[in-house]
């Protein structure tokens, strides 16, 4: 795709452009995208003319609503390879999905002496609920370490597993790092020993393609506002088995079949998982996210983020104060830290001219431990982003340089 079309890319997004009318750089896509006009569109119309509830009522509005809400789910399905819009679960993000899991396939199927296997680069969200889970059980947790470029080394994964494995949990590309894990080797890896495995899809959906087949892992999550969709909804992806066999998470509305004081049957997956009113007008405007990402491609997407990536990193390189973390190639993310200067000062300098990253140990403090730093600089692309992005970042890095002396 052409710098023109990139650039008419820009202008479907409201949030690029400040109150005074000047372009913002948002170099913080990793935390969350940007939204589309047509998102914003979808969900206003789903908010406001379309809106009634779902799946009860009689009415006509009611049954467009369930219709629209239902084709979410099988857009979502078709989105990622999976076999069935049965095996896709609305939550409220990535974070209750891997919550959903080890609260209930988690609970059922790990014990004492079990272990669970996490890597050294997990954002917070795929590492304290498998703690919690092993507090409750008695199961251990391993930690995989990384490779010098900071990748998650799939020989020290190999070394770690055992029959004592019951799950490995880990990243499809790291939040910090950009680093890509070879998803299918992990797979294979942690079948051969009858584990199952979870992959941390959060930044692997807006910018990869996803076939859930390819990737034989068992259990799939992401959130849908760093997929250029709202906040307040998520996508759990299991194999249809797995979910089948799958307690209750909540219990209420939509998720029984026969309530009766002297027991409660439950429905089948994924009404399972959805109990009260579900995340309607969410589901709605993630659709039509997904809609607009797959109309660009995904090959391109990953093209068009990991050349910015390395174009930031070698513009970085050629400053002698700057230290880069992670891997030559990465998938749109980029974290530096600038000698002496703390990246929330430098952030600071930076939102002075228009430009946004993020600073901090972006919810990865045992990657911060291990990197022997207290936080980064991360600049992170989306769709809309371009070389002008950079050009601004290296302005406001100058700038930080010469007030730090």
């Amino acid at each position: 795709m052409s710098e023109a079309a990139t650039l008419t890319r820009k202008a479907d997004f409201p949030g690029l452009v400040t109150q005074d009318g000047k372009p913002w750089h948002y170099l913080d896509t990793a935390a969350s995208a940007q939204k589309p006009q047509v998102v914003v569109d979808a969900m206003s119309r789903a908010l406001g003319r379309d809106y009634a509830t779902v799946h009860r009522g009689v009415y006509g509005r009611s049954a467009q609503m369930t219709l629209g809400y239902e084709a979410a789910r099988r857009r979502v399905a078709d989105f990622i390879g999976a076999r069935s819009e049965n095996e896709v679960v609305f939550v409220r993000g990535a974070t209750e999905a891997i919550n959903l899991v080890a609260a209930t396939w988690g609970m059922t199927r790990i014990g004492q002496g079990d272990r669970i296997i996490l890597s050294t680069l997990e954002h917070h969200s795929n590492i304290v609920p498998w703690q919690m889970l092993a507090e409750r059980t008695g199961a251990e947790i391993e930690v995989c370490p990384l490779t010098e470029d900071g990748r998650i080394d799939l020989g020290g994964l190999e070394a770690l597993l055992s029959q004592r494995t019951k799950l490995v949990a880990l990243a499809h590309v790291s939040n910090v790092l950009g680093s890509v894990l070879d998803a299918r080797r992990a797979a294979d890896l942690a079948h051969s020993v009858g584990a199952k495995i979870l992959l941390d899809g959060c930044q692997a959906a807006p910018r990869m393609k996803l076939d859930m087949a390819a990737l034989d892992c068992d259990f799939y999550v992401f959130s849908g506002h760093k997929l250029y969709g709202p906040t307040g909804i998520g996508v759990l992806w299991a194999r249809e088995d797995i979910l089948d066999h799958m307690p209750p998470y909540q219990g209420g509305g939509s998720m029984i079949e026969k309530v009766a004081f002297d027991g409660t049957t439950y429905a089948p997956p994924p009404q399972r998982f959805e109990a009260g009113t579900p995340m309607i007008t969410e589901a709605i405007a993630l659709h039509a996210a997904i809609d607009y990402v797959d109309a660009l491609g995904p090959d391109w997407l990953f093209e068009h983020e990991t050349a910015l990536a390395a174009k930031l990193r070698a513009e970085l390189r050629k400053l002698n104060d700057v230290t880069l973390f992670g891997p030559e190639e990465s998938a749109g993310i980029v974290s530096f830290a600038l000698d002496g200067v703390h990246p929330h000062d430098l952030g600071t300098i930076l939102d002075e001219e228009n430009v946004a990253i993020r600073a901090g140990h972006h919810c990865a403090q045992p990657l911060m431990e291990y990197l022997g730093v207290p936080a980064t600089a991360r600049a992170s692309f989306g769709l809309y982003s371009d070389e002008d992005d950079i050009a601004a970042l290296m302005r406001g890095i100058e700038r930080t340089r010469r007030i730090f002396g």
